[in-house]
């Protein structure tokens, strides 16, 4: 499928064939460098209504490593939000300044209803403005998923038939939930260690088995860390709780150390979308199955080979 102007907003309007092309770019990206006049002229919005470290930085250097200018705002203080503007309104008027937008938002489907804002645009003759989505609320991060699967392809050498385990907060995290879509189209064994008010959503587990995928719920790290090829950990989300009470019985319950890591695989790579807060701890850093910063490090190739895409600068 032709990428140029598409929206990316759900890891599963990808195929197989998209998600390679992607990797191959970036690869080219990662091994010959990059084209500093490939988006020459071309202007990138980065809309983040939530806060961001390696998802708003990556996709910024992305951006500029290959041309583009950039124009963006952290959070909605000293935007008209605080005025009251609604998503609709703002994605109209910063669709006149850019090219492409990126978009963090806090409700789930917002990018959804982002990318459907800019589309009716194109009714009225404006030209497409393409929305790639930052992660909206507990829903998808599709982007993210894309640099992790990078990451698996290039620590193992495949994707296919992977095992993978994925730890922690399975209920509200949004990477985990495109990483398992995606991982559906690479017959990947999924295991899902979380407390039962975490677990990985029925929609998904249902979407999985409709899939043909095997996959298994634990409670205990030790069910299932000699068996991984890549175990993903994620924090426990504070933020997407609605009842502190609720987050004070899980925080703090699952922690990854050095001394656990012993029981892995020598080519397990150990990934975390990041940030981290005490579930990955501070001397697991220097095991050589420690992978989470070069993850985070992958997001500029794949980010920009997305955005090189997408806007019509790449075929």
């Amino acid at each position: 499928m032709n990428f140029t102007n598409r929206d990316v907003v759900s890891i599963k309007d990808f195929s197989k064939q998209d998600l390679e092309k992607v990797f191959s770019i970036a690869g080219g990206f990662a091994k010959n460098g990059y084209d500093r006049k490939l988006l020459k002229g071309k202007r990138v919005g980065l809309l983040f209504y939530e806060p961001s470290t390696r998802t708003r930085m990556s996709f910024d250097t992305a951006a500029q490593t290959i041309g583009a200018d950039t124009i963006w705002f952290a959070g909605p203080e000293g935007t008209s939000v605080m005025k009251g503007e609604t998503l609709k309104d703002t994605i109209e008027t910063v669709a006149n300044y850019v090219d492409a937008i990126i978009l963090r938002h806090p409700f789930d489907g917002s990018a959804r209803w982002a990318a459907e804002i800019t589309t009716r645009r194109t009714r009225r003759g404006a030209p497409k403005v393409p929305i790639i989505s930052g992660g909206d609320g507990k829903n998808e991060h599709p982007t993210q998923t894309m640099l992790d699967l990078y990451s698996m392809l290039i620590t193992q050498g495949r994707i296919e038939s992977l095992n993978v385990a994925l730890i922690g907060d399975l209920k509200y995290g949004r990477t985990v939930h495109s990483l398992s879509y995606a991982l559906s189209m690479y017959n990947a064994r999924l295991s899902f260690v979380a407390p039962d008010m975490l677990q990985i959503p029925s929609h998904i587990t249902s979407f999985l088995d409709r899939c043909g995928i095997k996959h298994s719920e634990h409670s205990r790290i030790e069910d299932v860390i000699a068996d991984a090829d890549i175990v993903y950990m994620t924090r426990i989300q504070k933020e997407r709780f609605p009842d502190e009470n609720e987050y004070n019985k899980v925080k703090g319950l699952y922690r990854i150390s050095k001394s656990m890591l012993s029981a892995a695989k020598p080519t397990m790579r150990l990934m975390h979308p990041l940030p981290r807060v005490d579930e990955i701890t501070l001397d697991a850093d220097d095991d050589p199955r420690a992978y989470y910063f070069q993850q985070a490090g992958n997001g500029v190739p794949i980010r920009a080979a997305l955005l090189a895409l997408v806007m019509g600068a790449c075929e």
